[in-house]
């Protein structure tokens, strides 16, 4: 019995390795998605471009530097620019992590409100009360949920992808194909000669910033770099196969989208629906409308009530060992919930809403808070950039599972494009048509400014020693 306990003692544990493959497509799960595809189907087929640059550009550096910091680091992009730069710095990207889906969320119910309206009146899709009252209805309905510290929204995630995702999107496809094959006309140019997008100033190219958002969140993904046999190897063959898949999940939808669905009638919340409805309806079957629009509207509350509590947690954690959050935000219920952080973000989520009320246009208000977000997060895609370089400065010798190549390029490369990003998205884009210029500079500086810098510079500045809580160690790696 003793030898047989030595034994068991003395064999080495076993790693569970994944396949190269198999974190290509759990990258793809994470990061694609069919809600983007009417913004750029505006476009026609520039919008290959318009997901082509972003993707060299900001996903490719994200992914491998990302790679290098999950490897070596335990603990997210606070452990990685805390260690880097200063805590402060790393209170500030965590905290952008979790300010970005403030006005996340508001977005991605307004598209779920546009969607149900196919299912009972496509009019009211384009009502801005009725999008308000929806996304208040909804997010306070979801916290609730969330604060019951439910298990089964856990699965959800993964049924979203084939439900609200690749079966849609498989069919827009085939819809499409059949349709110009019947000999129909395309509503968008198809030739060699609109690939780049027309050229009418710095507004023409605004709607390349919603796309870096589209591509946000591979420095989640990468820590399953270290599950690799070869990740030297095989990291490089799964992100271009994931870059592969996302781009085709993207472009494809947005251009079968633009066949059908005129730019100037297109709806950025509801373009999807658009192209369902005009497909279903020319081919005979428009009673399946209201099917597709159930399908899309179950995905997206999976996915919000996957992500409603997840943020906010490793914002929680952070909070209470260092003490940055006032107790009151900290304190958790007893299913071990944030539920005060939760109502606290409920607060703004439904301050944002409104905005959906007052402002006529639907898809503008639609557009500002998808500018607003990706603001918010392309902050601390400019520390986590500039935190890769200072570690591979300062800890050179620090053990790294993977090792970026070019490092200082691709870092460089993705700052310049964050920052190059982060300063067009205040540019109203052609199609924004609510208020002037300045008006729409002041919303999105002010959205930007005081959730994504003013509230953190707040915390940190009002800190106090009995704030700090002990947490577990294991709690925050």
């Amino acid at each position: 019995m003793t030898d047989t306990v030595a034994t068991a003692a003395k064999k080495p544990m076993v790693t569970k390795y994944i396949s190269w493959v198999t974190l290509a497509l759990m990258t793809t799960s994470s990061v694609a998605s069919l809600r983007s595809a009417p913004t750029m189907a505006v476009y026609g087929l520039a919008c290959v471009f318009l997901y082509i640059v972003p993707a060299l550009l900001f996903l490719l550096p994200t992914a491998f530097v990302s790679a290098e910091l999950a490897s070596g680091w335990e603990g997210g992009v606070y452990k990685w620019v805390g260690e880097g730069l200063s805590k402060q710095l790393g209170f500030l990207a965590v905290w952008c992590q979790f300010a970005m889906t403030i006005f996340y969320y508001p977005s991605l119910l307004a598209y779920v409100a546009s969607t149900f309206a196919y299912i009972i009146d496509p009019s009211l899709a384009s009502n801005g009360l009725y999008v308000a009252i929806v996304i208040i209805v909804i997010y306070w309905a979801g916290v609730f949920v969330s604060a019951q510290g439910t298990k089964t929204v856990a699965g959800l995630s993964s049924m979203g992808l084939v439900i609200g995702t690749l079966i849609p999107g498989v069919l827009l496809v085939v819809l499409g194909v059949v349709f110009l094959a019947q000999g129909n006309s395309s509503a968008a140019p198809m030739d060699a000669g609109h690939l780049l997008p027309q050229w009418t100033g710095v507004a023409s190219l605004v709607l390349i910033v919603n796309n870096f958002l589209s591509y946000a969140g591979m420095e989640m993904n990468a820590v399953h770099v270290s599950s690799l046999r070869n990740p030297a190897r095989e990291y490089p063959r799964a992100m271009v196969l994931a870059v592969g898949l996302v781009l085709a999940i993207f472009i494809v939808p947005a251009v079968v989208i633009s066949w059908v669905v005129p730019s100037a009638s297109l709806s950025l919340t509801a373009g999807v629906m658009q192209a369902f409805d005009g497909f279903f309806n020319h081919f005979g079957i428009g009673f399946l409308t209201p099917v597709l629009g159930i399908m899309l509207v179950a995905a997206a509350l999976g996915g919000m009530l996957t992500w409603l509590a997840g943020p906010s947690k490793g914002l929680l954690l952070i909070g209470r060992s260092e003490g940055y959050l006032p107790p009151v935000l900290t304190r958790v219920n007893k299913h071990g919930v944030q539920q005060n952080m939760l109502v606290a973000q409920g607060v703004f989520t439904t301050l944002l809403a409104l905005l959906y009320a007052f402002i006529p246009n639907v898809s503008s208000a639609y557009w500002i808070l998808s500018v607003i977000t990706t603001q918010v997060y392309l902050i601390m895609y400019v520390l986590l950039f500039a935190a890769a370089v200072q570690l591979r400065r300062k800890q050179p010798d620090h053990p790294r599972g993977y090792r970026a190549p070019w490092l200082i390029a691709l870092c460089g490369l993705g700052s310049a494009a964050s920052v190059a990003a982060f300063l067009i998205g205040f540019v109203p884009p052609s199609q924004y048509g609510s208020g002037g210029a300045w008006s729409y500079i002041l919303v999105v500086g002010l959205g930007m400014g005081i959730v994504g810098l003013l509230i953190p510079y707040l915390f940190l500045r009002m800190r106090r020693p009995n704030w700090k809580i002990e947490v577990p160690a294991e709690a925050l790696s």
